[in-house]
């Protein structure tokens, strides 16, 4: 399942808040080895906040604006600074992510 996922052009990640209220969030993902799902976002944004403290997610294959198109499956999140994720991302969404890339440095 977790292959099948990695495969999708966008998965709903599930974060949990303080009092268990679940947050979904549609992000690209990639996979380095078909096990494992990688996703990108800002140290500074709510659901990284959020995995700080409780790593529990839940993930389902999604549309682009979020919408569900499958089954959840729990998992744990774990937070690593790894810069295979960027050459990933460009490689599998090609002229979007240079457009983000340079959206974020222009905004930094």
């Amino acid at each position: 399942m977790i292959g099948e996922l990695g495969h999708q052009r966008y998965i709903s990640l599930t974060t949990f808040k303080r009092d268990g209220t679940p947050v979904s969030t549609p992000v690209w993902v990639v996979s380095d080895d078909g096990r494992r799902l990688l996703v990108w976002s800002g140290a500074k944004t709510w659901k990284v906040r959020r995995l700080r403290r409780d790593p529990r997610v839940l993930v389902a294959p999604a549309t682009f604006r979020g919408r569900e198109r499958g089954e959840r499956v729990a998992g744990r999140a774990r937070l690593i600074p790894d810069p295979r994720i960027d050459d990933l991302l460009r490689g599998k969404y090609g002229w979007q992510k240079r457009v983000l890339d340079l959206l974020n440095r222009s905004s930094s």
